[in-house]
């Protein structure tokens, strides 16, 4: 069975832990209706992408 040879430091093992911490989403304003979208996305809000209309949204 392999076992570690040194102990690993503080900032070796914090440093390979910070890659997974929770990532926030880059969101941009919808230019149609000024909704939060994901980028190159259609939004989910008015249905636009790139100016044209892709999808069409029912309202509840």
């Amino acid at each position: 069975m392999a076992v570690p040879k040194r102990k690993v430091s503080k900032s070796k093992c914090r440093s390979r832990k910070a890659s997974h911490r929770v990532q926030i989403p880059a969101t941009q304003p919808c230019p149609q209706c000024g909704a939060l979208q994901l980028p190159h996305r259609v939004c989910s809000a008015c249905g636009f992408y790139r100016g044209r209309q892709v999808l069409t949204v029912t309202s509840d």
